[in-house]
């Protein structure tokens, strides 16, 4: 057996991750690796006063380790806030798996992983998410029941991103009608960053209500061929983020709300399926603010995936998620005009929201 050994110099250049920027009173973080498949994972768990951390396993092929803590703490204590607005008695978890997901992963990786997953004894539940797929959550299902999201032959929800698409289509129209006075999206120019599942799904119902949608993704095929489909433009201009349009619908990673970007940003309302679009959020959000920019809480329009997989567990069924999705429309109007009565940011007021019932539920334990 061999041991490392570092200097008091070298310790100190180590960050601890206590003292990582985005830990935040996480209850548990686990560190995963299995030597035989290369699996190498984190599982986050942000908070469990409501009930077991639920949240998606995301596969991404991140620059570095830290990276992906990063990420991983920050998209945990999103799914706290996520699943508290929403109403649900779950808390806020979140997990990670680093590697590129069309090149690495195998099904003994994605077993390997379950393990870490069963091991938790449902303190962590997982879903799909960008990299995973419902026959992930399948064959995860086979190693532990700590799963939802799973195929409906095996009596899950599938799929949640039909329902995530219409949770953030209902909270945009919501933004659109505190902005403009009402949320007929007729000749609305509205600009949808990313056209994955969820994306594609918003620009579906977009275009059915009268939109004019402008499309933008890094993947050149799949803009020619969602804009093909649905009759919607392909954004073509130099900046995306300076795109003279009503509505940015940000639906690909986060923090593309940052300093770079944020002052070239001409659209009236933010409002997109993307986790974690402030960079900082009290620096962000409050410039959002002042430039008098309605930004729809990326946590709360976006929590139709949860609702839907929740359901699973609650044991209700898809029209009960649906109704409850479309109740995403009041909540955010709820927020908005809670933030502009209280001379807060809207994520501040939704945050606010969510602290108070996870309070709420603490006082009753004691």
């Amino acid at each position: 057996m061999t041991t490392n050994a570092y200097s008091p110099e070298e310790l100190k250049k180590v960050d601890p991750v206590f003292g990582q920027i985005s830990f935040d009173n996480h209850e548990q973080v686990v560190f995963c690796h299995d030597k035989d498949t290369g699996l190498k994972a984190i599982i986050g768990i942000h908070n469990t006063v409501l009930g077991p951390a639920l949240g998606g396993t995301r596969m991404w092929n991140y620059t570095s380790e830290w990276e992906a803590l990063n990420d991983v703490l920050r998209l945990s204590r999103g799914m706290t806030y996520k699943s508290a607005i929403s109403g649900l008695d779950l808390g806020g978890g979140k997990a990670v798996i680093i590697g590129d997901a069309r090149k690495d992963k195998n099904p003994e990786l994605i077993k390997a992983f379950a393990h870490y997953i069963d091991s938790l004894s449902g303190r962590y539940i997982t879903a799909e998410d960008v990299g995973t797929t419902t026959p992930d959550m399948d064959l995860i299902h086979t190693i532990t029941p700590h799963v939802t999201g799973i195929s409906e032959s095996l009596g899950g929800s599938g799929n949640p991103s039909p329902v995530t698409a219409y949770g953030v289509f209902m909270g945009l129209k919501a933004a659109a009608n505190f902005q403009f006075g009402s949320d007929n999206l007729n000749g609305k120019k509205v600009l949808v960053q990313g056209i994955g599942n969820v994306g594609e799904t918003l620009v579906k119902h977009l275009v059915e209500n009268g939109a004019e949608v402008y499309v933008t993704d890094i993947n050149e095929e799949r803009v020619e061929e969602v804009a093909k489909k649905y009759s919607a433009h392909i954004f073509t201009g130099p900046d995306l983020y300076s795109a003279d349009v009503d509505i940015y619908a940000p639906c690909a990673l986060g923090a593309t709300i940052n300093d770079d970007t944020i002052e070239k940003i001409k659209a009236k309302v933010i409002a997109g399926a993307a986790n974690n679009q402030l960079a900082v959020e009290a620096v962000h959000g409050k410039r959002l603010q002042e430039r008098g920019i309605v930004y729809a809480p990326d946590f709360l329009i976006n929590a139709g995936g949860i609702i839907n997989v929740f359901g699973e567990i609650a044991k209700y069924d898809a029209k009960e998620a649906i109704r409850r999705t479309e109740n995403i429309y009041n909540t955010t109007l709820e927020i908005l005009n809670f933030a502009k009565e209280q001379h807060i940011t809207t994520n501040q007021a939704a945050m606010r929201k969510a602290e108070q019932r996870i309070e709420a539920k603490k006082n009753e334990k004691k």
